[in-house]
């Protein structure tokens, strides 16, 4: 795969503004962490050669000066939010975070509950965090926020928040999504700092819209497909450009919230240290792509992954027409179409052909396999079963699961687990493909071709389940499928 990112040169020169933004404050700096700490996937397909833990890295460059905060809403907790991507609600990734940082050696020094009101279920949560001895703290609503500046910055404010006891000189206030709290937890810690006497700064880590790359670049308008349910819009900074005569992208939710912030900076210090959102921000990941042209197509092939993805919400009801058509207009102004996936006609010409659902995975050589439903696999399952055998030289015809290693899965799912379908889904595949590989040496070497699909293509003729999604997105398969079910059944 071509690359079009410095992966190296990231870590160095976003380690060191996050150092000079610290010494800028006085030494503590509130740096408010947008987007995903790790596992950032989308930057990873959209600057090829970012690694999705790429700002983990950097930030344990820096981990003795780091402590983490995690931020989550009440009302997020009260309402079972659930975050799309992983399927588990935002209390329980709270969680899942800690025990991640801390494995990789990150200090989690608390956990603040936003938007506090009493909620029953965010008091359960509070106290079962601090039987694992967690710090936890309450954050209240503040009546008329954010506009209410005089009421916001005083005693019965930010002054009626917990004050979070921090030790370290770069505090990370993260969350498990959007809404919960960040901004709001940066600034009360601003207002109990300057009342302690306690010199302390914020600034804003989001990686996208990458504020020095040109408004329509299409890594940019990548994050606007990206965000399409959101309404975020990436817009020019009116701020940045009125005080500087410098053109630079943000986007509008930043914009707007900007001279509500601007007056809290100058209630708590008697001046806005910034001049912008543009000003605000970190963000080095513009400064390290080095070849722009990859760039730029591996983000119209985004774009286009994220309209099939639109279409198959619709499909299935779980997202709106509304973000579909916004997407296609964003595609418009890439210039780009659903014929210019080129992964696509392969799938599609092998389905029609059979007459049975198809897939179709690209590998890195630019060689296409694919596979169909049969009555032992799914056409997932047997384009993957396809592409590992071609990466690992094995000819077509070699089989390395026989039918009697297939069947006993089968009678699992259809006679004692009461499943209706008795083909093999991806996941399933591969676990028939590691038992075989315990006593076959081509299943073996078949199983080693694995990781060689991370950043493979592929495009299914009908709707995935909700288990081969997993599984190929684990694998790093970019996956499409058309937004059309295998069968006329309405529920799986």
């Amino acid at each position: 795969m071509k690359i079009g990112f410095s992966n190296e040169q990231y870590l160095e020169t976003q380690s060191n503004m996050i150092r000079e933004r610290i010494n800028k404050f006085g030494g503590k700096l509130y740096l408010e962490f947008g987007g995903k700490l790790f596992d950032d996937y989308h930057a990873s397909r959209v600057l090829p050669g970012f690694q999705p833990d790429s700002k983990l890295r950097m930030l344990l460059q820096l981990r003795d000066q780091t402590e983490i905060i995690i931020a989550i809403s009440a009302t997020d907790i009260e309402n079972n939010k659930v975050r799309g991507d992983l399927g588990i609600t935002y209390d329980t990734d709270v969680l899942r975070l800690m025990n991640e940082f801390r494995d990789c050696g990150l200090y989690v020094g608390s956990v603040v509950i936003t938007h506090f009101t009493g909620q029953d279920s965010a008091v359960l949560f509070k106290n079962h965090l601090e039987q694992y001895g967690v710090r936890v703290y309450l954050h209240y609503m503040i009546k008329g926020y954010p506009h209410n500046v005089p009421l916001i910055v005083s005693d019965e404010g930010y002054g009626k928040n917990d004050y979070i006891e921090t030790s370290r000189p770069l505090v990370i206030v993260t969350a498990p999504g959007p809404g919960s709290g960040k901004l709001a937890t940066c600034l009360s810690q601003l207002y109990h700092d300057h009342k302690r006497g306690i010199e302390a700064g914020y600034a804003k880590f989001e990686t996208f819209p990458i504020w020095n790359l040109p408004l329509k670049h299409e890594v940019n308008l990548a994050y606007e497909a990206a965000t399409a349910d959101l309404n975020d819009v990436n817009m020019i900074d009116p701020f940045h450009l009125e005080a500087y005569g410098v053109t630079t992208v943000n986007y509008n939710r930043d914009v707007q919230a900007f001279p509500v912030l601007q007056a809290i900076f100058e209630n708590i210090y008697g001046e806005c240290p910034y001049k912008s959102p543009t000003d605000m921000g970190v963000n080095m990941a513009g400064n390290c792509i080095i070849d722009d042209e990859v760039c730029r197509e591996a983000s119209r092939q985004e774009i286009i992954r994220r309209y099939y993805e639109a279409l198959v919400g619709i499909a299935d009801g779980t997202r709106y027409a509304e973000e579909a058509d916004k997407i296609e207009m964003i595609m418009k102004q890439a210039h780009v179409s659903k014929s210019d996936r080129r992964i696509v006609a392969p799938a599609m010409n092998r389905a029609e052909e059979t007459g049975a659902a198809a897939a179709a995975i690209e590998l890195a050589d630019g060689t296409i396999v694919t596979g169909r439903t049969s009555e032992l696999l799914g056409p997932t399952s047997a384009a993957l079963l396809n592409a590992l055998k071609r990466i690992a030289g094995i000819p077509h015809e070699v089989k390395i699961i026989s039918p009697e290693a297939i069947q006993p899965i089968q009678t699992l799912k259809t006679k004692y687990l009461g499943g209706k379908n008795p083909r093999l889904h991806t996941d399933e595949v591969l676990y028939a493909l590691s038992i075989s590989a315990a006593t076959d040496p081509t299943a073996e070497v078949v199983m080693a071709a694995l990781p060689q699909l991370y950043g493979c293509q592929a495009h299914c003729s009908v709707m995935l389940s909700p288990v081969d999604r997993r599984l190929m997105k684990k694998l790093g398969v970019q996956m499409t499928c058309e937004p059309v079910y295998e069968n006329k059944k309405i529920f799986y």
